[in-house]
């Protein structure tokens, strides 16, 4: 399995909740040293530099996985950069899209849009070839897409939203699914400006809401499930939903 921006956040606590599963995990960041640091802390997890941005980076870093893992069969879409890295004061001081810098608006985008597409045009051929996979593409609530402030971050979910849903209009019928999922609210990362006040900070979700659903994503009961968008603070109803409809149709 390959994690891409694994090194904190939501990509970290996916990592932990794969591996201890007994998952064979490789996870990526901008910066090698740091990526080998996370990966140790996991034990069982690979760690490796990739810049999603950069199509060589990424058929580099596939390849690598590939080879140190001996295949591949799970790709998570993760890695991304928030709107710290514009706006450091985001939430107390929304700035509007004209202020945004275009270095800053293409270094959203190209991390949290493009790199989907980059790293899944790398993946998922091999996968077709291998006889199937999966894809787990990670993004936002729709309110956070069009959020007032939130240019380019929220435009970048958007688009890597929509990319995943043509993702799997093209993969429909083939070996190798696609999913969405999302933590369905704002979470206690590094994406979370330093200053936010501790009783707002209280209300964060914890990153590890995203353990059973990407665990249940990569697991034998999630075979066959296509083209879903599940939002992990509603995963257990919308299992509970899914069994119904499923025992219904029996």
């Amino acid at each position: 399995m390959l994690v891409t921006g694994g090194t904190s956040g939501l990509g970290a606590a996916m990592v932990t909740a794969l591996t201890g599963a007994g998952a064979r995990v490789a996870l990526t960041g901008r910066d090698e040293d740091r990526a080998v640091a996370a990966a140790a802390r996991h034990g069982a997890a690979l760690g490796l530099g990739m810049d999603v941005r950069d199509e060589d980076s990424v058929e580099r870093g596939v390849e690598r996985v590939i080879d140190r893992l001996g295949g591949l069969d799970v790709l998570v879409n993760n890695a991304g950069i928030g709107m710290r890295t514009v706006n450091p004061r985001f939430l107390t001081d929304p700035q509007p899209f004209w202020q945004v810098g275009p270095d800053a608006f293409r270094d959203v985008v190209a991390t949290n849009f493009t790199g989907y597409h980059l790293v899944a045009r790398e993946v998922v051929p091999r996968l077709l070839e291998a006889g199937g996979g999966r894809v787990v593409n990670v993004t936002a609530n729709h309110q956070t897409m069009a959020r007032r402030g939130f240019a380019p971050y929220g435009p970048s979910r958007a688009g890597a939203e929509a990319l995943s849903r043509v993702m799997a209009a093209d993969l429909a019928g083939s070996t190798v699914t696609v999913n969405l999922l999302l933590p369905g609210g704002a979470t206690d990362t590094g994406m979370v400006p330093d200053d936010v006040p501790e009783q707002a900070r209280r209300r964060l979700l914890s990153a590890e809401i995203m353990a059973a659903p990407i665990r249940w994503l990569c697991s034998p009961e999630a075979a066959g499930v296509h083209d879903q968008r599940i939002v992990a603070t509603r995963f257990e109803t919308w299992l509970a939903e899914r069994a119904e409809r499923c025992g219904g149709s029996e």
